[in-house]
């Protein structure tokens, strides 16, 4: 089943609450953390998402785009997050990470830049419960979608299915009606979108909308076949 996760990075700051309860129905609230050193833009961090998770019922999903993920990760998950990821260029030491995020009961997440290939990270996992394919520079929402990564996305699929990992597949970036289908053709089930739900009169039924849209496209998929 395709999830959607609106990316609160769209929406309005000084009603987070509100706009939490407006997308309610989602699977989780993307959270983008970004230090401005990392990524070149400065967000939210560790009090923003302890009150985003006393004002919701709906799960955080919390992307750090940060340097020093090995020593704030964990942080998150102590603030509520019920899904942590961390940006393979940054962590020092993945595996570990991602075991300490996963024992403190959160789902583990590594991210990849486009440029950042995901086969040297095949061993890696089995220590993951997602992987995220950014389909954009992180650091700013409202870009266009990059479909050079769609190979990606699919060799990406290619190797979960190769060690029959029940693995979601992330993609986050320009995630719109326009590209929901080719993300979720090439073997993604979980999608980040942002202005494509707040910036419609409806987020709600901009999110129905969108995961329609990509379980209609993932059922004819080649990689669903398989499933």
């Amino acid at each position: 089943m395709a999830q959607i996760n609106p990316s609160i990075l769209s929406a309005d700051f000084a009603r987070l609450a509100d706009e939490a309860e407006a997308v309610r129905g989602s699977d989780w609230l993307h959270v983008d953390v970004m230090d401005n050193h990392f990524v070149p833009n400065l967000t939210l961090g560790v009090p923003i998402v302890e009150s985003l998770a006393r004002a919701t019922d709906t799960p955080l999903d919390c992307h750090l785009m940060i340097e020093q993920p090995d020593r704030w990760a964990p942080q998150y998950v102590e603030a509520g997050a019920g899904s942590v990821t961390f940006h393979v260029e940054a962590a020092a030491a993945p595996v570990r990470l991602a075991r300490e995020i996963r024992a403190k009961g959160a789902r583990a997440a590594m991210a990849l830049r486009p440029a950042t290939p995901i086969e040297p990270y095949e061993d890696l996992l089995p220590e993951l419960d997602m992987v995220l394919i950014m389909t954009v520079e992180p650091g700013f929402g409202g870009q266009a979608f990059l479909d050079i990564m769609l190979p990606k996305i699919r060799r990406t699929r290619q190797l979960i299915d190769k060690h029959g990992l029940d693995l979601w597949l992330q993609v986050d970036g320009g995630v719109a009606p326009a590209t929901i289908e080719a993300c979720a053709e090439a073997g993604a089930d979980v999608f980040v979108a942002g202005s494509a739900v707040y910036g419609a009169a409806d987020p709600a039924e901009a999110v129905r909308a969108l995961r329609a849209q990509a379980e209609a496209a993932s059922a004819e998929a080649w990689w669903a076949c398989k499933h």
